[in-house]
């Protein structure tokens, strides 16, 4: 299996309201550094699993409806509380709609699996991983 991972960040707000969350129940910001992962299970004519500025861009355009936005207030979230793990599968899906409309160039189809880690800082992170 190939992969390219590209990296960007997103800065949010929210809250997490639910005793479990402790003081993070109240509201708080966030920067997330956010990788995702393409995976492919062969290399195209010119050696490439995944072209990286196609990669880099979908990333971006992905991430640009979360940047700066108090994640509380967004339709997308309604009814859902805003863990790591609910933001990594939100990009994901997103990630994966991209792919599926042929955003990631002519090589799109050859994408099998995707992996969306957010790292919350340098000592944890969370992921959402599956085939597509």
């Amino acid at each position: 299996m190939f992969a390219v991972e590209v990296r960007d960040h997103i800065m949010i707000a929210h809250s997490l309201p639910r005793p479990v969350f402790g003081p993070a129940q109240g509201m708080h910001g966030a920067t997330f550094v956010v990788d995702a992962a393409f995976f492919t299970r062969d290399l195209d004519e010119d050696g490439l699993a995944v072209d990286i500025g196609a990669a880099t861009t979908v990333l971006g355009e992905v991430l640009q409806p979360l940047n700066y936005q108090n994640l509380d207030t967004l339709p997308v979230f309604a009814g859902k509380v805003t863990t790591t793990e609910v933001i990594a599968k939100h990009i994901f899906d997103a990630l994966a709609a991209a792919v599926a409309e042929k955003k990631l160039g002519p090589g799109s189809h050859r994408i099998c699996r995707l992996k969306v880690t957010l790292h919350e800082s340098h000592a944890a992170r969370g992921w959402y991983e599956a085939d597509l």
